[in-house]
């Protein structure tokens, strides 16, 4: 049994910074990448930023410069640091991790962004 476990969401007034975390647990067996998305209300859920194995980064334009990926292999965590916050990045936030033979995804954690 494979557990992902999110935290670090919350509500932020624009401009502030939260940081989110996610840990795999279980068996896992290898993990390659490992991502966030995010799903606003009414939107489908879109990829936010990514990590391969040996810490390669993208992320999508509108976060770029605000958002930072990072991951920690010995604990099988990903995190996602959110500085800038603006309204629009309201949403739930899930973590993927690309594992092999399969993909896994967490619960995902709210973020809200207004004053």
């Amino acid at each position: 049994q494979v557990h992902l476990v999110e935290s670090g969401g919350g509500l932020v007034q624009p401009g502030g910074s939260l940081r989110l975390s996610c840990v795999a647990s279980g068996s896992i067996g290898s993990i390659n990448a490992m991502a966030w998305y995010r799903q606003a209300p009414g939107k489908e859920r879109t990829l936010v930023a990514i990590i391969t194995k040996d810490g390669t980064t993208n992320y999508i334009d509108s976060v770029k410069g605000r958002f930072t990926i990072s991951r920690d292999n010995a604990k099988n965590t990903v995190y996602l640091q959110m500085n800038s916050l603006k309204p629009e990045d309201t949403a739930v936030y899930y973590c993927r991790v690309f594992g092999v033979p399969r993909d896994y995804w967490g619960q995902g954690t709210q973020v809200i962004v207004s004053s």
